[in-house]
């Protein structure tokens, strides 16, 4: 691994998305009193700390349906297909989206962590074509070791957030923990004619990602380096409020949103829920300025190894290099949608054909 450009535990402030004060002279003490790097509070870090896929699916196969008694509402997205969302059809032409989201530090600045914490979990209502109403916060604090104005530092960057999406923030939960985890859960409401499923796509339609992948080489590189990527920033905290609409516009009925499974790993799913192979152009995907520089310099997360190899005995790879298939299952934080459809600004990246004898193909 390269050395790193800056000593392993020096402050490294992302202050472009406000202005300097008295809190950046506050971190930059505690960094010279010793203080360590907030993402090596942990080992891991953004959702490529997440349980691998296939061990996940392992944990839930036994766990079957749990049917309420007089249940309140009919449960139109479960966990059947593992979806962004739970979705209960309310009558009336409504639908709640329920969500939760949580993660380690993914960049050592703790506000942009609270955003792009508070950004990744509204995506998931955005996912299935909803709109974010209210949020709660989900904050586990190591308090022994970090200081509380770290964890106000993170609160205030997940209300920005939500802020912007016109999402109530009303509380939360907190636990005192070894290591600092920061999310959300979130309640949204959709039309539950309109909803954008996971298992409804079909041969036929043109697979669309809405933002450029790469966030998990970036950020290994981040937490290993200290060095800073605006760019994956800047990724990572925009909303996917604007693609949901934009694809609810054009009749999309098919979408999952790109995170800790990789692109590959998401279409993966996607493709196998809707019984079809998913034809993947890895030259037409769009990369965060600077991924491929990491992964060639050896920055590739632990979480992106693992989601290759969920996903290769599903996948026929044709002659795409190792690299850019590691690129491929990079686990993202905070990624953009997936949608089996075109919306205006996102490239189409493939295609989904009938199902062939693999789920994925890459060209």
């Amino acid at each position: 691994m390269p050395a790193p450009a800056h000593p392993p535990d020096s402050p490294t402030r992302s202050t472009a998305h406000r202005p300097s004060n008295a809190r950046d002279d506050l971190f930059a003490a505690g960094y010279s009193l010793g203080m360590r790097r907030l993402t090596h509070y942990a080992q891991g870090g953004g959702c490529a700390c997440k349980i691998p896929a296939g061990e996940l699916e392992g944990v839930l196969a036994g766990l079957g349906v749990t049917v309420p008694v007089d249940p309140h509402g009919e449960l139109l997205v479960g966990l059947e297909t593992g979806d962004d969302a739970a979705v209960v059809r309310l009558g009336d032409g409504q639908a709640i989206v329920s969500t939760a989201d949580f993660f380690t530090p993914v960049v050592d600045d703790p506000y942009d962590w609270g955003r792009i914490a508070a950004a990744n979990a509204l995506s998931d209502v955005y996912a299935m074509g909803g709109a974010p109403i209210v949020a709660l916060n989900l904050l586990c604090w190591p308090r022994e070791d970090l200081p509380y104005e770290v964890a106000a530092e993170v609160l205030r960057g997940g209300a920005a957030v939500t802020r912007q999406a016109g999402c109530h923030l009303a509380g939360g939960h907190s636990v005192h923990g070894p290591e600092p985890v920061y999310g959300m859960a979130v309640t949204g409401t959709a039309d539950p004619a309109r909803l954008m499923r996971n298992d409804a796509g079909r041969a036929g339609l043109p697979l669309s990602l809405s933002k450029p992948i790469g966030s998990g080489v970036l950020n290994n590189r981040h937490k290993t380096t200290g060095e800073i990527f605006p760019q994956a920033i800047e990724t990572m905290t925009r909303l996917n409020a604007d693609a949901s609409r934009a694809a609810l516009a054009a009749g999309v009925r098919c979408a999952t949103d790109v995170t800790g499974f990789g692109l590959l790993g998401h279409l993966y799913k996607l493709a196998r829920a809707s019984g079809v192979t998913a034809v993947l152009d890895a030259s037409a995907v769009p990369f965060i300025e600077g991924a491929r520089d990491s992964a060639g310099k050896g920055y590739v997360p632990g979480g992106s190894r693992r989601n290759l190899g969920w996903v290769a005995p599903h996948t026929d790879p044709g002659d795409t290099d190792e690299e850019t298939l590691l690129l491929l299952a990079d686990a993202q934080t905070s990624g953009g949608l997936l949608l089996a459809g075109e919306i205006p600004g996102a490239p189409v990246i493939g295609e989904l054909v009938t199902r062939r004898s693999h789920t994925l193909e890459i060209r």
